[in-house]
């Protein structure tokens, strides 16, 4: 991937700047790789720094609305001052690490529709400073994500949208100051019961919680309102876990305990009674259902109902996202 462009900050005749990324696709916790290219322009040049920034669009809450901007999941100087002369051309290659929390942008070779991740890149000459446009990257699933996300399609759920809220999950180490929803609409057997899921992913170097958002229809033996689960697999273990008679378990807990409320698997169940403040997970719900087990939580109603709702990993649900002006 390379974007090239007159640093317009600086004026007619200034720098021109190419990054090219050597690993445009990459997983949480692998290292992104490329070079900052740059030519000199009419005039010799003292430049202050180069930096870059893996950056990617977040939704915020601000009163009665939503806010989308751009946020930094890292950034890194690639080089201090130096001078470039008119006309020199310069390489500065570079690597850096991606965030183990950094979101999921593409599943089996297709884009995740409402995701745009990519690289910019920060040249200061004279107090003056010019970003660039992004370069995009994609983010690939780790193997132990990728297995939870098979599982889904077996169950057959299928992909609605994806976005990051801009928020901590309680409960759960989280570095980034926002986590990734992956949303899902259910299939045939659980339409009647609910809406849709949303789906998180917590990663570090040792595992992954997996957190789950069931909202679920008003009426029927229910109230609506929404109900939570939980896992916590180590990245080895993951792809070893027979992902899809778990999820089914746990929603005939869901559909049993409707009726007559209770806790599931006998672990101490994390509750909250209320509504779901702005969204967010963050501040209304913890607990632990032990690592490799579902935990259970209601909110906004004393019984639970519905369940967990799933993807279907097929080409047709995913939507290349528009480049941006």
């Amino acid at each position: 991937m390379i974007f090239k462009r007159m640093l317009g900050a600086f004026g007619v005749g200034a720098p021109s700047v190419d990054t090219v990324l050597s690993t445009p696709r990459v997983q949480p916790g692998g290292l992104l790789r490329g070079e900052v290219r740059i030519k000199g322009g009419d005039f010799d040049a003292d430049i202050e720094y180069i930096a870059l920034g893996l950056v990617t669009r977040v939704e915020s809450e601000h009163g009665e609305g939503e806010q989308i901007g751009l946020m930094e999941l890292h950034r890194t100087q690639v080089s201090g001052p130096f001078r470039l002369r008119s006309g020199e051309d310069k390489t500065v290659p570079f690597q850096f690490p991606v965030p183990w929390e950094a979101p999921i942008t593409e599943i089996a070779g297709q884009h995740l529709h409402g995701m745009g991740m990519g690289v910019r890149t920060e040249l200061a000459i004279a107090a003056a400073v010019d970003k660039g446009d992004m370069d995009p990257v994609e983010i690939e699933p780790l193997a132990s994500q990728e297995a939870f996300l098979r599982a889904f399609s077996q169950l057959g759920f299928h992909f609605k949208s994806a976005d990051l809220e801009h928020g901590h999950i309680y409960g759960v180490s989280q570095q980034l100051p926002f986590y990734q929803e992956i949303e899902f609409y259910p299939p045939p057997a659980y339409s009647g019961q609910i809406n849709e899921v949303e789906l998180t992913f917590i990663a570090n170097p040792g595992g992954l919680d997996i957190v789950l958002e069931a909202d679920k229809r008003a009426g029927g033996h229910g109230s609506g309102g929404d109900a939570f689960g939980r896992w916590q697999t180590s990245h080895q273990e993951a792809p070893h876990r027979d992902w899809a008679s778990e999820i089914n378990g746990w929603l005939a807990a869901l559909s049993q305990y409707s009726h007559g409320g209770g806790h599931y698997g006998g672990h101490d169940p994390y509750a909250h009674q209320g509504g779901h403040p702005g969204g967010h997970y963050g501040g209304h719900h913890g607990g632990h259902g032990g690592p490799g087990m579902g935990a259970v939580v209601a909110a906004g109603a004393a019984g639970l109902v519905g369940g967990y709702v799933a993807a279907e990993l097929v080409e047709e649900i995913f939507e290349d996202e528009e480049e941006e002006e």
